[in-house]
C-alpha cells in the first residue's frame, strides 16, 4: 500500500532544500519526493513501508524543526498522472558513456622487486 506522507520543514535556502531532498530520497521504500507549498517549506514523500515518525525524527536531526502533516494512502488520480510524469522524466534522461578505456589496468606488468635481484651469484661478502 503506498502512502502519502507530507512533513513542513523549516528551510531557508535552497543547500537547506537539497539537504531535506536528499535526505528523503536515501530513505529505503520511497518512490517520489517533491516540494510543495507557498514558500516551498513541505516535503510530499511517496513510498511504499515508510516509516514517517522516523522519517520526520531524521529531518528534525540534519535539517531542522519538522513536523508531520499529513499521511494517507495514495488515490488513483494520483497514481494515474504518475506514469504520464515518469514517461516525460524518462525521456529527459541522458546518458553518458565512458570510453571504453576508461577503467582499464596498465598492460604491462609491473616489476617485481625482491631480494634475489641484490643478492643473487655467489660473490657476496659473507661467502
Amino acid at each position: 500500500m503506498k502512502q502519502k506522507i507530507v512533513i513542513k520543514v523549516e528551510m531557508t535556502c535552497d543547500k537547506c532544500r537539497s539537504k531535506a531532498m536528499a535526505l528523503v530520497a536515501a530513505t529505503v521504500g520511497v518512490d517520489s519526493v517533491a516540494l510543495a507549498g507557498d514558500s516551498k517549506d513541505q516535503v510530499v514523500v511517496v513510498g511504499d513501508g515508510v516509516d514517517s515518525v522516523k522519517l520526520t525524527s531524521a529531518l528534525r536531526k540534519k535539517v531542522g524543526h519538522a513536523q508531520l502533516v499529513q499521511v494517507g494512502e495514495v488515490k488513483k488520480e494520483e497514481e494515474k498522472k504518475k506514469p504520464a510524469e515518469a514517461a516525460a522524466a524518462t525521456a529527459a534522461v541522458v546518458e553518458y558513456t565512458y570510453p571504453w578505456h576508461y577503467y582499464q589496468y596498465p598492460s604491462q606488468a609491473a616489476p617485481v622487486y625482491g631480494y634475489q635481484q641484490y643478492y643473487s651469484g655467489l660473490d657476496t661478502w659473507w661467502m
